[in-house]
């Protein structure tokens, strides 16, 4: 008698998608013997719906990856070198705790927290790392990478990060895109314009490039980057030209409107078209689109505010749906960000009590090149003498990266980084520590494409010696010696602290997630969470900081046309298989991007002399960057598309797009200008 294999013991475990995508998805993970085998959509979620996009579907692939860190290293050769040598968790421990007690007795703002977004949760993200670093006195770090000048754009007319409830979008008969491609970063909204096509809707994309999302819509408007504000006023302009107003709306629940009408005249079509590069019937053909039909909705994203004037373009689009009383309609509005939603209890997660009266300085992450390299001064404080990474890897992903890799190449720099792979930053670390992904976790979420509270929780046991963000800043606290109770919380009691009572925390150990609920048309009858409790045409917020108070076109730093010697704009999107520099490493999702591109106009690679597939050296006058071209009319004439973010250890030189970006910031907000960016492009002779 034979006997037949165990069956594996298989259990199928809820979570949530950590990364910074407005989707935050619901997910499910299927762990046959301790190993995750299959992550998928949860199907019971209705914003998931059960679908995933490719890149977390691969998430078993990423959590058990042959080159996972499972134990803590110790720096062995040179710094950027990559290598170590493993230690034990309590040498590590006790070394990094000697080194940061040492700074700290000197003047603790000479540490340096550096994080962002690779994970998204409340606990592993922003809880007991801010404790730990409130209790030190370290520097504050202000972080803007992503979204800050957007987010103040919406502060300043809308009142906060909210909008129309993205589910509605299925409802509307005309949905501008503006500024995202949203079948590569926001998979389920598409899914839910594409519901709304069907239906009828007409889909126009505004977008300086042809992304794969506007080649699906009827309408792909590809305007000059940094232009969006004026394209913007051009439609204001129009709306009042022919009445196309809901001057009921503006009387009742608007401020500043004499003053808004007033520049917006200032911008026909004509001006806008000769700043944006647009036909001008283009122009008017949108305006009329968008002020004869009801309800439109305006799905804007955060490529748009990735240059100067950022914020007030921001500001300019979010005055649109005001104008036409597209409020009043549970599919009209606009939606860039729901997270202001979210009753999170920061405080509770923070503690900033604990900097018990201490105001340290504010670093700009953005401008960490710079930083690094700074001397101490009375104006900057103490020269940064202790940096500790967790959740970015900014070697990679800040910009004019050259002075980033010189920053961290300081041999008397003490880096410690918190790591799942061994990533461009990781290669300059003094010690490398082991973090637990996503699947080996508690965590608890928000959302910024929609309103539902998320838990996360562990599916299989940390792998090898790994140990979670929160977990790891307890440990440090303890032997750093901070005995104040708040350091006793486990990652599962921090979950419970990010909502307190506002959220059932058993509704979602039951089921995983917990709508937040609201009204379906949050501005129907005005009610902005704004000083004056209407949408802010005119802020005096602003004009009482001395600052332009009227949305406005503010030009590029480095607008298109205006150097001879760097005559091409080039912005740097998302390499759709990748989200900033994650997954980068996942050999499956690598092989369909194939390799670092820079999308090329015809007319631009002729005039070069450049052919598809011809290696390319991309430069201005911060740094140069070789890649592969790719001519497309994908990209606009004048305007190049540098793809990103690729590691640069596995670029051609060992560089990647972002020696080329700049330090310069937004209008508002302290943001990066990744998209503001002038380059020239050469041909590189054949090997």
């Amino acid at each position: 008698m034979s006997l037949a294999a165990p069956l594996p013991l298989s259990t199928v475990v809820r979570g949530a998608c950590p990364h910074d995508c407005p989707d935050t998805c619901a997910l499910l993970t299927t762990v046959e013997n301790g190993r995750a085998v299959r992550v998928q959509g949860n199907p019971d979620h209705p914003h998931t719906g059960g679908v995933l996009c490719t890149k977390v579907s691969r998430y078993a692939e990423r959590t058990h990856h042959p080159e996972r860190i499972l134990t803590p290293m110790k720096r062995s050769g040179p710094k950027g070198s990559g290598q170590f040598t493993p230690v034990t968790w309590d040498e590590a421990l006790a070394d990094i705790a000697a080194r940061l007690g040492a700074i700290a007795a000197r003047d603790p703002q000479a540490v340096l927290p550096y994080s962002y977004a690779g994970t998204m949760g409340l606990v592993q993200g922003e809880s007991m790392d801010r404790r730990f670093f409130h209790r030190l006195g370290a520097s504050f770090l202000d972080r803007t990478i992503c979204a800050t000048a957007g987010g103040e754009g919406l502060v300043h007319t809308l009142g906060g990060k909210v909008g129309m409830k993205v589910e509605f979008f299925a409802e509307s008969k005309l949905i501008l895109i503006w500024g995202s491609n949203s079948i590569g970063s926001n998979l389920h909204f598409w899914r839910i314009a594409q519901q709304a096509k069907r239906d009828g809707a007409k889909l126009v994309c505004i977008d300086p490039r042809k992304s794969e999302t506007a080649e699906k819509c009827h309408e792909h408007i590809q305007l000059l980057p940094g232009t969006d504000a004026a394209l913007a006023l051009a439609l204001m302009h129009e709306l009042i030209a022919h009445g196309w107003l809901d001057h009921d709306y503006i009387a009742r629940h608007t401020v500043g409107w004499e003053k808004l009408r007033e520049r917006a005249l200032q911008w026909p079509p004509e001006r806008a078209a000769q700043v944006c590069g647009l036909p001008v019937e283009q122009i008017r053909q949108l305006a009329r689109d968008y002020g004869t039909t009801q309800p439109a909705a305006i799905r804007l994203n955060y490529g748009m505010q990735r240059v100067h004037g950022g914020a007030n373009a921001v500001r300019a689009v979010a005055c649109l749906p005001a104008l036409t009383g597209a409020w009043r309609h549970r599919a009209g509005g606009v939606l860039l960000s729901s997270s202001g939603s979210f009753p999170v209890d920061r405080t509770a997660l923070q503690r900033p009590d604990l900097l018990a009266g201490r105001s340290p300085r504010t670093i700009n992450m953005v401008t960490i090149g710079d930083d690094l390299l700074r001397e101490s001064s009375p104006a900057f404080g103490p020269q940064i003498e202790a940096l500790v990474v967790y959740n970015s890897n900014p070697v990679a992903v800040a910009p004019e990266s050259g002075k980033v890799v010189q920053g961290f190449a300081r041999e008397d720099l003490f880096t410690v980084v918190l790591e799942h792979f061994q990533t461009d930053t990781a290669d300059y670390a003094d010690y490398l520590l082991p973090a637990t992904t996503q699947l080996e976790h508690w965590d608890v979420h928000l959302a910024y494409g929609h309103t539902d509270v998320l838990l996360n929780r562990p599916a299989i046991a940390p792998q090898g010696q790994a140990r979670s963000n929160a977990r790891i800043f307890r440990d440090l606290a303890a032997r750093m010696g901070f005995t104040e109770p708040c350091f006793q919380d486990s990652d599962e009691q921090l979950c419970r602290q990010a909502y307190g009572t506002k959220v059932d925390f058993n509704l979602l150990l039951e089921q995983g997630f917990a709508p937040l609920g609201g009204p379906e048309a949050p501005f129907a009858e005005g009610g902005f969470p704004t000083p004056s409790g209407k949408c802010e045409f005119f802020s005096e917020r602003l004009a009482a900081q001395g600052l332009d108070g009227l949305p406005d076109h503010v030009p590029n730093h480095e607008a298109a046309g205006t150097s001879a010697q760097y005559p091409l704009a080039m912005i740097s999107p998302p390499a759709r298989n990748f989200l900033n520099s994650t997954f980068v490493n996942v050999k499956s999702l690598r092989d369909i991007e194939g390799r670092p591109l820079l999308e090329i106009h015809p007319h631009d690679a002729a005039a070069r002399g450049i052919q598809d597939g011809s290696v390319v050296r991309v430069f201005n006058g911060r740094g140069s960057y070789r890649c592969h071209a790719h001519v497309s009319e994908r990209a606009r004439p004048g305007v190049v598309n540098g793809l990103g973010i690729w590691w640069r250890k596995l670029g051609m030189d060992g560089t990647n797009v972002n020696q080329l970006t700049s330090q310069a910031l937004t209008d508002l907000g302290r943001g990066p200008t990744f998209y503001d960016c002038l380059v020239e492009v050469s041909l590189c002779p054949a090997p």
